[in-house]
């Protein structure tokens, strides 16, 4: 299996100057309006612990971690971690197959 090679970062920025190059008709500001608004909702959501669902592309859901016992890495001393909620994404059918080359 071949090592799979560096490949940049699609920033938010980036996101919002390809979005407004591709969609001419719309002005920048509304491009970069819609796309902080968008990720503010999501994020809101998934505070208020709700579930995301985007078709063919994935779900977003907060998993909850338990806590457990960690060591810090410069004394090797134990460190209670307490219980704690990550954002989690699974992705769609449709993404999965397009990030395995079966467009």
């Amino acid at each position: 299996m071949k090592e799979p090679e560096y490949v940049p970062s699609l920033t938010k920025s980036d996101l919002i100057d390809n979005l407004s190059r591709n969609q001419g008709h719309l002005a920048y500001k509304d491009v970069e309006l819609a796309v902080k608004s968008l990720i503010e909702m999501m994020s809101n959501a998934l505070s208020n612990g709700e579930r995301i669902e985007i078709r063919g592309f994935g779900s977003f859901s907060l998993h909850y971690r338990p806590p457990r016992t960690g060591r810090n890495p410069k004394s090797g001393d134990k460190v209670d971690l307490p219980g704690k909620y990550v954002p989690h994404f699974k992705p769609g059918k449709e993404l999965r197959d397009r990030a395995n080359g079966h467009n």
